[in-house]
C-alpha cells in the first residue's frame, strides 16, 4: 500500500536493454499467473483502489476504460494477475507502453499487490513476471516506469529486478518526476 505518510515525489525508472534478468522469484504455492480476460478490469480496479493509487474502484474503473479498453486484444497479453487459490485476483502489473516524441518505448505499469497480499513475496515474483513478459513481447529494448515515493519499499524491488532511479526528462508526457527531491527522500527513508 502507499505510505502516503512520506512526501509525495514522482520519479521514473528504467531499465536499459541489455541488463539480465536477476534471478526467477517464482510465485508461493497455492498462486498462479493469469492474463485479463473479459470482465478483469472489475477486478483491477478493486487491487487499485486497495492500495490507494485511486479514491474508489469506479474511479479506478473509469481511468482503466480510457486507458486500455480500447486495446482488449493487447489487454489479453499485456495485463497480468496473481490469483489466489480460490480464483480471486489479488495482484497486478501491466507490460504496456507509451510513444513518446514518435518512438514507441516500453512501460512497465499499474503493479499493485492487494494490501492484504502484501509480504508474501507476491511482489517480487510480480515484478520479475512483468519484467520477463516485457522483454518477451518488446524485445531486448530499454523499459521505464513511473513510480513514487510514496511506494519505496517497490522501489527496492524494482531495483532487483534491473531498474534504477533516471534523471532522463521527457519520458512521458505528464513531466511528473523530480530527481534530486525523491533521492533525497529515498535516501533519509533509508536512514531511518
Amino acid at each position: 500500500m502507499l505510505d502516503k505518510s512520506v512526501p509525495y515525489v514522482g520519479l521514473y525508472m528504467r531499465r536499459k536493454a541489455g541488463t539480465r534478468l536477476s534471478a526467477c522469484h517464482p510465485l508461493p504455492d497455492g498462486y498462479s499467473f493469469v492474463f485479463y480476460t473479459d470482465g478483469s478490469e472489475s477486478d483491477w480496479a478493486a487491487i487499485e483502489a486497495s492500495v490507494l493509487e485511486f479514491d474508489s474502484e469506479f474511479a479506478a474503473l473509469l481511468y482503466f476504460g480510457g486507458k486500455f479498453m480500447q486495446h482488449q486484444d493487447e489487454l489479453r497479453r499485456r495485463c497480468l494477475f496473481i490469483e489466489n487459490s480460490g480464483g480471486e485476483k489479488i495482484a497486478t502489473a501491466t507490460a504496456w507502453w507509451h510513444n513518446v516524441n514518435g518512438k514507441r518505448r516500453p512501460w512497465l505499469q499499474w503493479v499493485a499487490v492487494h494490501p492484504l497480499y502484501q509480504g508474501l513475496g507476491l511482489g517480487k515474483a510480480l515484478i520479475s513476471r512483468a519484467t520477463e513478459l516485457m522483454l518477451s513481447l518488446e524485445g531486448d529494448a530499454d523499459i521505464f516506469l513511473h513510480s513514487q515515493t510514496w511506494s519505496y519499499k517497490a522501489i527496492d524491488i524494482y531495483k532487483s529486478n534491473g531498474f534504477q532511479l533516471t534523471s532522463e526528462k521527457a519520458l512521458y508526457k505528464d513531466g511528473k518526476s523530480n530527481y534530486r527531491k525523491a533521492k533525497k527522500i529515498l535516501a533519509k527513508l533509508r536512514r531511518e
